[in-house]
């Protein structure tokens, strides 16, 4: 059951870690569209930071975090029972 949690968690930052990819691509073609006045989507990408952008940053960190965890408790604990 904690193996599948781990997989499962494993996916979901890999999809996350696109989006924040794109993201940040969106944000740089949006950033020299604006400074050269040819509208890239610049107020839309600004308007999607507070509520998608940069929750997806803290679940990225916050998961690879908890993958992490349970990597090293599944080291240091699952072994004993072999």
């Amino acid at each position: 059951m904690k193996q599948q949690i781990l997989t499962w968690l494993d996916r979901l930052l890999i999809a996350d870690v696109f989006l924040v990819i794109i993201a940040f691509g969106w944000f740089a073609i949006a950033l020299v569209g604006k400074s050269m006045g040819i509208p890239l989507g610049w107020e839309i990408w600004y308007k999607l930071w507070q509520p998608v952008f940069n929750p997806a940053i803290g679940i990225l960190f916050l998961g690879a975090l908890v993958s992490w965890l349970g990597k090293k408790w599944q080291q240091r604990f699952g072994n004993n029972s072999n």
